[in-house]
């Protein structure tokens, strides 16, 4: 049996779906017509913008104390006022003269070496050379080194001529320093009005952090080349375990035929998983768990020097902390990598959130090391530890910056407090 539709409603439908699709054109229409209406002022702006950018902040102040001035001493008749406006204007408009000129350079910078230890020197040097078929003018060259900016003065260069400025970068604090890109300046010497150029690209200069040496496979970590063997029964590795009646899927290489033949039925071996060892380190970042700078600094350490003598010792390692998993390709990559590590507000609400969450994509590992401050409770290492299992071993390492080295025990989790770098092979040597 069909329903009918009664006739109105269909007309309601069709009336309803034209007053939609007449709304939807003219509200179309009416986009259309604000972005056309919006393309003049952005264009305009678009022209007027590099003409802006040329006023220094000091520049705008003396343009808006201008107006300010002349404004008042029209409204109150102060002839002075208007003097003292035209005043700043002229000089604004003599300031435009500084900044007309052209030059053409070829500029390097280069790093010597591009990778220290923090404390250690790196020199940098600045090569200008005029590439233009005539006499350049004198001119100003700033190169921002970090936080700071050097500023070179270039003398006139004959066509071809070479200028070399010598520089020092401070290393006195684990970072990765940006220096450059080097921009040539152009401006009166009262700042009012600055032109900038640049010619060249910035790089960067690695300061590691400070490491101590371990004794080799001292983590704790397995010595066997076959890997730890486990308890878990599989049907494909290098440890024999027993024989098992043959069932279907299984792979035949596997056959033991002698048995086989004595039994009258199919037997297939039996393997106790081995693994090759797999190392994590889990590095908490979480400022909250930190006393100080200083002991934030001590925890890179403690991490920097696990992770280079693991790999040293051809394990597989991963570095996780709460924004970024760590490239640990080569000791170099790694000590890079720990180089732009900073304390963070953790986006986690406990440890084990956020170990849990940043290791979930890796392999299951033998051995998990949790490197964080002293305020780190010992119950977040622990409950780390219940994460990955009794298969796992779990080692914490807790930066206090000079406390007494101690190691503590509780059931099979060991936590090494350590208050200075060179308290670290001795506990490591204990925990392993």
């Amino acid at each position: 049996m069909t329903e009918q539709v009664p006739a109105r409603s269909v007309r309601l439908r069709r009336a309803r779906g034209k007053l939609g699709s007449g709304m939807s054109r003219a509200g179309v229409t009416t986009k259309t017509l604000l972005q056309v209406a919006a393309l003049p002022p952005r264009r305009a702006w678009t022209a007027i913008r590099p003409l802006l950018a040329v006023i220094s902040p000091l520049g705008w102040i003396v343009l808006g104390s201008a107006v300010a001035i002349a404004v008042t001493g029209y409204l109150l008749g102060w002839q002075e006022f208007v003097y003292l406006a035209i005043t700043l204007v002229a000089g604004m408009i003599v300031a435009t003269g500084f900044i007309f000129g052209r030059s053409a350079y070829t500029v390097e910078i280069e790093l010597s070496p591009r990778r220290v230890v923090a404390g250690e020197r790196a020199l940098g040097r600045l090569l200008v050379r005029n590439i233009r078929p005539r006499r350049s003018s004198a001119s100003r060259m700033e190169l921002p080194v970090g936080a700071g900016v050097a500023d070179f003065v270039i003398p006139a260069l004959e066509p071809r001529e070479e200028h070399v400025e010598l520089f020092a970068v401070p290393t006195t604090r684990r970072a990765v320093i940006v220096a450059g890109p080097a921009v040539s300046v152009r401006g009166d010497e009262l700042g009012l009005l600055r032109r900038t150029v640049k010619w060249a690209e910035p790089i960067e200069l690695f300061v590691h952090p400070v490491t101590t040496p371990l004794a080799p496979s001292a983590a704790g970590l397995v010595r066997d080349l076959e890997g730890e063997v486990t308890k878990t029964i599989t049907n494909n590795d290098i440890s024999f375990h027993a024989l098992r009646a043959y069932q279907p899927g299984d792979d035949r290489r596997y056959v033991h035929w002698r048995t086989s033949a004595r039994t009258g039925q199919l037997m297939v071996r039996q393997f106790e998983e081995t693994r090759r060892s797999q190392l994590i380190i889990v590095f908490v970042a979480d400022k909250a768990h930190y006393e100080s700078e200083d002991e934030f600094e001590l925890a890179v350490s403690v991490l920097a020097s696990l992770g280079v003598q693991v790999m040293r010792d051809g394990t597989k390692v991963a570095v996780v902390s709460e924004r970024v998993e760590l490239r640990t390709r080569t000791v170099t990559s790694l000590l890079d990598e720990s180089c732009r590590l900073e304390p963070v507000s953790s986006p986690y609400r406990t440890t084990r959130e956020f170990a849990r969450t940043a290791t979930l994509r890796l392999p299951s590992p033998s051995v998990v090391m949790v490197v964080s401050g002293s305020r780190l409770p010992i119950g977040d290492f622990r409950a780390v530890e219940r994460l990955f299992g009794l298969d796992t071993v779990t080692v914490g390492f807790r930066a206090e910056f000079g406390a007494a080295p101690q190691l503590t025990s509780i059931n099979s989790l060991r936590v090494a407090t350590v208050g200075a770098l060179t308290d670290l092979p001795r506990l490591v040597r204990r925990a392993s």
